[in-house]
């Protein structure tokens, strides 16, 4: 079933449509939260406040955007909120650790230097840099989506990937000359 269906299946209270796309969502808008909060009890309170609105304003979807778009969107505004009655600004990026399996240890030992490097370089970008790389190159969205989702002109995100692509390469020049 797609996401529309589910949604409209949603809408009439179908509960199962509510778990598959709780299933198919949910690690996704967790790693969003968390990269924008960089705290896990939050990033869960996010995904568990946005799952929530998505249950009772699911009839109510128009669909003028994208599901997708409509759950990042409502995922960034229950952040929003939740950062601001905590009286936090800051955002703070925290990339996973990604398991290598690869057999040879010189290979892993290669791996991991290159993934701290990288978690590195993504630290230096700016709140709203790391936000807007994490939805347009980890969630695969359109910067028309993204743009949606940050509530800013599609032009302030193309900028925004601009300065973070030329900072991520300068800082992983940097880490090459050493």
């Amino acid at each position: 079933m797609d996401d529309i269906d589910l949604v409209a299946q949603i809408g009439m209270g179908d509960k199962r449509a509510m778990h598959a796309l709780y299933l198919r969502y949910n690690d996704a808008i967790y790693a969003f939260s968390l990269s924008r909060a960089g705290n896990p009890e939050l990033a869960s309170d996010c995904v568990h406040d946005t799952m929530l609105d998505v249950w009772r304003t699911a009839a109510k979807f128009q669909g003028r955007s994208s599901v997708k778009t409509w759950l990042f969107s409502i995922a960034r505004n229950k952040l929003v909120d939740a950062l601001r009655k905590r009286g936090k600004h800051a955002y703070v990026e925290d990339v996973p650790e990604v398991e290598d399996t690869a057999p040879n240890p010189e290979a892993a030992a290669i791996a991991a230097a290159e993934r701290a490097r990288l978690h590195h370089c993504l630290e230096s970008l700016s709140g709203p840099q790391r936000a807007a790389v994490r939805l347009a190159f980890l969630e695969e969205l359109t910067y028309p989506e993204v743009a949606e989702i940050e509530a800013v002109p599609v032009g302030t995100i193309k900028t925004r990937i601009h300065h973070a692509k030329r900072a991520l390469m300068r800082c992983l020049e940097r880490g090459l000359r050493r």
